[in-house]
């Protein structure tokens, strides 16, 4: 990976992911209505254009149920529609065999990354959590910020960071360096 800011942990796990035949990644956020459901929609761009559909698949949730079976906030599927993304998932709440199924679990923040650390039913389980800022190549972040509560320019801003990630992340995946 580019960053060089990825802590050695994370390297070792992706490391481990590139001899798999296939690779399952669960973006997480807190409510799953803008930032997870937006990493799943663009990375899912980026494995298409890539021709590996059939290699990663994707998913998203949030730490809370709250949204379950909403769509994505309106703001963030009209600012993605405007960079021809469209978001269609449902919210979901992340559940307990969400640890087992996926390979690589990547959260949005801190408090996305701890809560999910407190929830893995192991340290396996534990060590598949990973910061989604860390997959960053342009972008210098340590997390990808909530817009719920601003406006425009946060969207925006959210939108360029998830593509910076999900490409730095698509690179790690194809063991680019």
């Amino acid at each position: 990976m580019a960053n060089h800011n990825v802590h050695p942990d994370i390297r070792t796990r992706m490391e481990f992911l590139k001899d798999k035949e296939r690779i399952s990644v669960l973006f997480v956020c807190l409510g799953n209505i803008c930032r997870s459901c937006t990493a799943e929609e663009i990375m899912r761009h980026y494995v298409k254009e890539a021709g590996l559909e059939g290699r990663i698949l994707l998913d998203s949730a949030g730490l809370i149920s709250y949204h379950q079976g909403e769509p994505a906030d309106a703001r963030m599927r009209a600012h993605a529609a405007r960079r021809g993304y469209r978001i269609t998932h449902l919210s979901r709440p992340v559940t307990y065999d969400d640890f087992f199924r996926f390979d690589l679990i990547a959260g949005m923040d801190d408090r996305n990354i701890d809560k999910l650390k407190a929830m893995a039913p192991g340290l396996e389980e534990e060590q598949k959590v990973v910061p989604m800022a860390s997959f960053c190549r342009t972008k210098m972040v340590d997390y990808v910020p909530d817009p719920y509560y601003g406006g425009d320019s946060g969207f925006e801003n959210v939108l360029d960071i998830l593509e910076d990630a999900c490409g730095g992340l698509l690179a790690a995946l194809r063991k680019e360096e």
